[in-house]
C-alpha cells in the first residue's frame, strides 16, 4: 500500500509538472509560429507599400519641368519615407513586443 502511495506522489511530484510544461512549450511554440508569419506578412506589406510610393516618385518626378520641382519632390519623398520608416518600425515593434507576452504566457500560467 505505501508503494502505490509513493508511486501517486512521484506521478503527482515529478511526471505531471513535466507533462504540464511540455504542454506549455508546445503552445508557446505553436504561438511564436502563428507570429513569426503574422510578422513576415506585415514587413511584405510594409516593403510593397514602400515600393508603391517609390513609383509614385519616380513617375512625378518624370513629369516635373524644373530642377526646383525636382528637387522639392524629393525632399518630400525623403521626408515622407522617413515618416513612413519610423511608423513601420515602431508597428513591427509593438508586434513583436506583443507576440513575446503570448509567447511567454504558457510558460508563466501557474495551475
Amino acid at each position: 500500500m505505501a508503494d502505490d502511495n509513493q508511486t501517486g506522489d512521484m506521478k503527482d511530484r515529478i511526471v505531471e509538472p513535466l507533462k504540464a510544461a511540455g504542454d506549455a512549450l508546445r503552445g508557446a511554440g505553436a504561438k511564436a509560429a502563428e507570429n513569426s508569419s503574422a510578422i513576415s506578412l506585415t514587413v511584405i506589406d510594409h516593403a510593397e507599400q514602400n515600393t508603391r510610393e517609390a513609383f509614385a516618385a519616380l513617375r512625378a518626378a518624370a513629369k516635373v519641368t524644373s530642377v526646383t520641382d525636382l528637387m522639392k519632390l524629393q525632399g518630400d519623398y525623403v521626408r515622407e519615407q522617413s515618416t513612413r520608416s519610423v511608423e513601420q518600425a515602431r508597428q513591427i515593434g509593438e508586434m513583436i513586443t506583443r507576440f513575446g507576452r503570448d509567447v511567454m504566457s504558457p510558460l508563466n500560467k501557474k495551475d
